[in-house]
């Protein structure tokens, strides 16, 4: 696939076949978002990962009761890590590593997304109840959960704005 192919095939995915992903897979999976570019290359995020089905279950009752991330092989948990931007002042520890962490999502999604692999970009949860499921350490704050594996179903592409509702130009 071309990047312009991923970048058109890639869905959010709630539904997902009871298959588990490949371990080649889930690896170049995390080697793209370590790929992802950040600020000043500090890399201010985490990527926890979770197969585990009572971790996962408890994950999706964290994130508001939305069940398909409990019926997924694995689930990445992707998390600002404002220490590693100190460098940067208030901006890096406010800005930077959420920036980063998001970004290495969006680059694990589209090698999901080019390997056959569905993802669902998952930002409403209880961030409290995310930090205690996942044990994550003070300075660590959850932001995105991404579920990973085959999917089930195949939506028609979402409408988008039009470019000339979008883009400003100056």
């Amino acid at each position: 696939m071309t990047l312009w192919e991923v970048i058109e095939a890639r869905r959010s995915i709630r539904a997902f076949q009871d298959r588990p992903v490949e371990p080649e897979k889930l690896e170049a999976i995390l080697r793209a978002a370590n790929r992802a570019p950040s600020a000043g290359n500090l890399q201010a995020y985490e990527i926890h990962v979770f197969s585990d089905p009572a971790t996962r279950e408890a994950l999706a009752v964290a994130a508001l009761g939305q069940s398909f991330v409990a019926r997924v092989p694995v689930v990445l948990l992707f998390t600002a890590h404002a220490a590693r931007a100190a460098k940067y002042g208030r901006r890096g520890a406010e800005l930077y590593c959420v920036q980063d962490a998001t970004v290495a999502a969006a680059y694990a999604q589209l090698a999901a997304t080019a390997l056959g692999l569905a993802t669902c970009w998952v930002g409403a949860f209880d961030e409290a109840a995310v930090r205690r499921v996942a044990g994550l350490p003070a300075g660590e704050r959850p932001l995105v959960i991404l579920p990973v594996g085959y999917a089930a179903e195949n939506p028609p592409p979402t409408p988008r704005r039009p470019l000339s509702d979008l883009v400003h130009r100056h």
